[in-house]
């Protein structure tokens, strides 16, 4: 099992960046690949970005150059830096975990969620 508790959510203005937190525990596996999602009301949940324990990133389209997932192995937290934040990147945010190496934003492909923070961004 592997635990997932999300941070750092809160409410910005247009242009604005905020910075999101994923504590992470219960991880024993030497291969992983960790995600941040994310769904707005009324709409399917969305993949945003993934990192995998050799670092390779993959992002979404609507937030290439402006976000950042990273993560720190030794705190075992995943991060996401967010810049140039407007109103369509509102929504609740999601960590996830996949006990493996893989190669999409599927939500379906993830096996660990955590409960989500909310970022609200205001025009």
């Amino acid at each position: 099992q592997v635990q997932l508790v999300e941070s750092g959510g809160g409410s910005v203005q247009s242009g604005g960046s905020l910075r999101l937190s994923c504590a992470a525990s219960g991880n024993r596996y030497s291969s992983y690949t960790m995600a941040w999602f994310r769904q707005a009301p009324g709409k399917e949940r969305e993949g945003v970005a993934l990192i995998r324990t050799s670092r390779i990133t993959q992002y979404a389209d609507s937030v290439k150059g402006r976000f950042t997932i990273s993560q720190d192995n030794g705190k075992n937290t995943l991060s996401l830096e967010m810049n140039s934040l407007n109103p369509e990147d509102t929504a609740m945010y999601y960590c996830a975990h996949n006990p493996g190496v893989i190669f999409t934003l599927n939500p379906g492909d993830y096996a660990y969620w955590g409960q989500g923070t909310q970022v609200t961004v205001s025009a």
